[in-house]
């Protein structure tokens, strides 16, 4: 089954919403890294919001099955509009060692 590591880039502090909406749709678990993101004043006046330095990269395997919907409650939960200005894309998982693939495919 292919794998995908899908990356939510957050402002700090929403970390825990991030995660919520992957786990709606059948994510276990991420890993989330603290960042600090560099925007400037274009594109603050074409998205028409501030860009806030610090972020928080949200981390989360899943299999294909899932991965658009847990993408979509991620993107609808946290996106651009919200406090948490997300974004999110995946990149594909050429192998996947030290995880359980059940717990990753399990869809509780």
């Amino acid at each position: 089954m292919e794998m995908y590591l899908i990356v939510a880039i957050i402002n700090k502090g929403f970390s825990d919403l991030v995660m919520e909406a992957a786990r709606k749709k059948g994510a276990k678990g991420g890993t989330v890294i603290n960042a600090r993101g560099t925007g400037n004043e274009e594109i603050e006046k074409f998205y028409g919001i501030a860009i806030h330095p610090d972020k928080e990269l949200v981390l989360i395997v899943v299999s294909e099955d899932i991965k658009n919907d847990v993408m979509s409650q991620i993107y609808d939960d946290c996106g651009l509009n919200s406090k948490s200005q997300g974004i999110v894309f995946s990149l594909p998982v050429n192998g996947v060692k030290g995880m359980e693939e059940e717990l990753i495919n399990k869809n509780d």
